[in-house]
């Protein structure tokens, strides 16, 4: 084969092991906004 020929193969590879790989989830904890102003829920504010 010629040389052209086995790049062309090897970058097929490549991505196909690259697309196939599983990908890890990333799991990020958040915590809960805390304000220190009063919530006002009523008419008047």
């Amino acid at each position: 084969m010629s040389k052209s020929i086995k790049v062309v193969m090897a970058l097929g590879l490549f991505a196909v092991v690259a697309a196939c790989a599983q990908k890890e989830e990333e799991i990020v904890y958040t915590q809960p906004a805390i304000s220190s102003e009063p919530v006002y829920t009523g008419k008047y504010k």
